[in-house]
């Protein structure tokens, strides 16, 4: 049984190999930029609102409100790229539905390059917001001691964010091949609408946990009275 896609071989070119994660990730790709053509097409001020528009609207408000609860800088900057995420994850696993489609957060090395997405977002939104200076100060903090373990945290982020994208997709590939030996004409229903579940979920944590890792590098540095009234 092949749980990753990367051992798919879906075109073979002399030295040229496309597995199945690259094609998938080119597939849901043209699939959100359909979607975004079909929703932005008549998006006018003097048109009236119709179901495509109201459903991106609803979609991107709601991508507002959790981004504006993790972090109040940069709110739309940062709406971008974590609703970028949050909406190729999302599209990902539930494209995983259909036959044949093999999702490319399947992957490890789908979720690496995710994750060294955030990795370099997380130092250009600091840098941008406080300068290099400001941003590069906070490793030293509180002491120049802790900079060996301010770096090694940062390197943990990597590694907890693809171990748990990665994991929680391929634990529900293999819980769903089980259950379809187990008892094949009751559970693919069920397995459908959890893995549909468990995908979003996913895709939000992910988006989340990015937010959260630039509005830590936002963050201005505590000033010596806050430093003086700490316990």
């Amino acid at each position: 049984m092949q749980l990753t896609p990367d051992d798919t071989i879906v075109l073979e070119l002399g030295a040229l190999r496309l597995n199945a994660t690259i094609v998938s990730t080119w597939i849901v790709m043209a699939v959100l930029v359909g979607l975004s053509w079909l929703a932005t097409r008549r998006l006018r001020p003097d048109a009236p609102p119709d179901r495509w528009r109201n459903t991106l609207e609803i979609l991107v408000k709601l991508i507002e409100e959790q981004i504006h609860a993790v972090t109040r800088r940069a709110v739309h900057r940062v709406m971008y790229f974590a609703g970028t995420l949050f909406l190729f994850i999302a599209m990902s696993n539930i494209l995983a539905l259909v036959p044949g489609f093999k999702s490319p957060t399947g992957s490890l090395s789908t979720t690496v390059a995710l994750t060294l997405a955030v990795l370099l977002a997380v130092p250009a939104f600091g840098i941008a917001h406080g300068g290099p200076r400001q941003y590069l100060a906070k490793f030293g903090q509180p002491s120049l001691f802790l900079l060996p373990l301010n770096l090694l945290g940062e390197l943990s982020k990597a590694v907890s964010l693809s171990i748990r994208l990665y994991g929680n997709v391929m634990s529900g590939a293999v819980i769903a091949a089980i259950l379809l030996g187990v008892a094949p004409f009751f559970f693919p229903v069920v397995m459908n609408l959890f893995s549909l579940l468990v995908g979003v979920i996913q895709a939000y944590i992910f988006a989340i946990l990015a937010a959260v890792y630039i509005s830590s590098a936002m963050a201005d540095p505590p000033t010596e009275n806050e430093q003086d009234c700490a316990p």
